[in-house]
């Protein structure tokens, strides 16, 4: 892709020809290197996912526009290490905040899936995706055959599956990905969390294979004796780092859920 550059040592600075990543500094077990906000445009901008409520991070954001105007500020999903810093983003440059979820936006507009932005001869396709979150949503940008993924697909790992989701929309919406990226020509995947990852197929494929081998993992670890979602996570996160675990719970939930209603 022309344009596409990702660093070799951390996400800050991943760009496509017309979006550019600049990291938020919260890394974690969670987030990863920390969140990605992404700014597209090259005269007037769109800014993605302000990131936490972090002065430091939002002042550099607004300083790198360099005289760009914010036309709109968009939400991926209304998770805080999104979202937090969104009001704060706002005032300090003049735009509203478009979401899916009402509780999270500033101003009259909000954001569904169909919707299409426009800024600086650019388009950015709305994708309804839930499944991370009920109010997960992807940006297509045709310009860059890019498509941003907020936490729907991660640069690292794989998702959880939250307690405001649900697995079977999730995997709904990881079948409607692969469908438009290989229909798009995708060629990266711009996400919430880690670098860029610059073969879209070969992604989604792995993420779809992964869950439904995890689903079968719950289902051999409850044929062994395993009950409750926490023996669970004890036999088929056995190797994972327990300070993962919580988290591996919540998605272990969400799947026990989903075979309930199959």
């Amino acid at each position: 892709m022309s344009g596409l550059h990702i660093p070799l040592d951390t996400p800050d600075g991943s760009r496509t020809e017309h979006a550019e990543n600049l990291l938020a500094p919260n890394p974690s077990a969670m987030t990863l290197d920390g969140t990605n906000t992404w700014v597209i445009g090259t005269r007037d901008a769109v800014v993605v996912d302000p990131g936490p409520d972090d002065e430091a991070h939002l002042l550099r954001v607004r300083d790198h526009l360099g005289g760009r105007r914010v036309t709109q500020i968009l939400l991926t999903h209304g998770h805080h290490d999104h979202s937090g810093g969104a009001k704060r983003f706002a005032e300090l440059v003049g735009a509203p905040v478009r979401a899916l979820d009402p509780r999270h936006r500033l101003g009259d507009e909000g954001l569904g899936d169909g919707d299409v932005i426009t800024v600086d001869g650019l388009e950015l396709h709305v994708y309804g995706t839930p499944g991370h979150s009920f109010d997960s949503l992807c940006f297509w940008l045709p310009q860059d055959r890019a498509m941003l993924t907020g936490d729907t697909i991660l640069g690292r790992g794989t998702t959880i599956i939250a307690q405001d989701g649900g697995l079977g929309d999730y995997l709904r919406s990881l079948d409607r990905l692969r469908a438009a990226a290989e229909g798009l020509g995708a060629r990266a995947l711009l996400p919430g969390h880690g670098p860029v990852l610059p073969d879209p197929i070969a992604v989604l494929d792995a993420y779809i294979a992964h869950r439904r081998q995890r689903l079968d993992q719950i289902r051999a670890a409850r044929a062994r004796g395993a009950r409750t979602p926490r023996e669970i996570v004890e036999d088929v996160y056995a190797g994972v780092d327990r300070s993962l675990w919580p988290a591996a719970e919540v998605s272990v939930r969400a799947q026990l859920d989903y075979l309930e209603r199959l």
